[in-house]
C-alpha cells in the first residue's frame, strides 16, 4: 500500500480511513504509522480534510491501536508474544523491547514511540506485566500527542514527499526522526525570521 492509494481511500471514506489505518496497524497493516500520520497532515494541506478534526482522528487512531496491544497483553498474556517469537526477526525485537522495559521501566513507553515495531511490542509487554491502565495512559497518551503532532506537521510540510520521508523514518528510526524534527524547527525559525524581516521592510 502506498501513499497515493491511501489518499484515494481517504478521499472516499474521509476521517474513518485515517482512524482505521492506524488502529489496524497493530495487526500488521502494510504501511508504517509514520507514513499514515504524515499522510493525515498532507491531505489537510491539500484541502481534502480539515486540519483539527483530522489531527484528532489521527491521534485517536494512534492511541487506540497501541491501547489494543496493551489490552491484549493484559488479558491474553504471553501466548501472543510466544507465537511471535517463533519468527526470528520478531524474536529480536521482542528481546530488545524486554531489555528496554527492564532498563527504563515506565519511560520505555515514551522511548518506544521513536522506535518502529518496538512501538507496538512495548504495550503488549507492559500489559503482560500488569501495569495499571491509568499509568499506561499517562505515559502513552501524552507522548503519543507530541509524536502525532510532530509527524502531522511534517506531513503538511513535506506534502508530495510523504512516502519517501515516512519510509526513511521507519527504516532509520530515531536518528531520522530527530533529524526531521530539527529540520522542522529550523524551517519554522527561518519562516518566523523571514516574516519578521518582511514586516519591518
Amino acid at each position: 500500500m502506498d501513499v497515493e492509494y491511501l489518499i484515494s481511500i481517504i478521499e472516499q471514506y474521509g476521517y474513518a480511513a485515517l482512524f482505521f489505518s492506524l488502529w489496524l496497524g497493530i495487526v500488521g497493516l502494510p504501511i508504517p504509522d509514520e507514513v499514515i500520520v504524515m499522510t493525515g497532515g498532507a491531505v489537510t494541506g491539500m484541502g481534502i480534510l480539515h486540519p483539527l478534526p483530522a489531527f484528532l482522528i489521527v491521534y485517536l487512531g494512534v492511541i487506540s491501536g497501541l491501547s489494543l496491544g496493551y489490552v491484549l497483553g493484559r488479558t491474553v498474556g504471553t501466548p501472543i508474544l510466544e507465537r511471535l517469537r517463533r519468527k526470528k526477526k520478531m524474536d529480536k525485537y521482542i528481546t530488545f523491547s524486554e531489555k528496554l522495559v527492564h532498563k527504563y521501566g515506565n519511560f520505555t513507553i515514551c522511548i518506544s514511540y521513536l522506535l518502529p515495531i518496538v512501538r507496538h511490542i512495548i504495550p503488549y509487554i507492559v500489559g503482560i506485566n500488569k501495569m495499571s491502565f491509568k499509568r499506561y495512559a499517562l505515559f502513552s497518551y501524552s507522548t503519543g500527542l507530541i509524536w502525532t503532532l510532530i509527524f502531522f506537521l511534517l506531513g503538511r510540510i513535506f506534502g508530495d514527499h510523504v512516502q519517501a520521508a515516512g519510509e526513511l523514518i521507519h527504516r532509520y528510526g530515531l536518528q531520522m526522526a530527530l533529524l526531521l524534527i530539527m529540520l522542522t524547527i529550523i524551517f519554522f525559525i527561518m519562516k518566523f525570521v523571514w516574516g519578521k524581516k518582511t514586516t519591518e521592510e
